[in-house]
């Protein structure tokens, strides 16, 4: 992976993570800030991409053999959003008060 590849990999996983953390209520990442909120959009969104590469390309033979591509930011989008939603709901289970 070249400089320019890796730099457009972390801006796509940046803005997935960003629109997923936007669009899923009440996320259990909206208490950080600053750096620490711009890692967690980054690394979610990053795991979105894989998750939305390994559902589009891996299962449904749709789309390119490209991980981390401008092409593919739908699956990655929609990847990030359900790594957000499956994130916020196990840190939000493990915060709960046990009876």
């Amino acid at each position: 992976m070249d400089i320019g590849s890796l730099i457009a990999a972390l801006l796509l996983g940046f803005v997935c993570g960003a629109i997923a953390r936007a669009l899923v209520p009440n996320d259990a990442f909206k208490s950080m800030s600053g750096w620490q909120s711009w890692l967690a959009s980054t690394v979610l969104g990053l795991l979105g991409a894989l998750l939305g590469y390994w559902v589009f390309t891996g299962l449904f033979g749709i789309g390119d053999d490209d991980k981390f591509d401008w092409g593919g930011i739908i699956g990655a989008l929609i990847g990030s959003i359900i790594v957000v939603a499956i994130g916020s709901a196990i840190i939000k289970r493990s915060r709960a008060p046990r009876a």
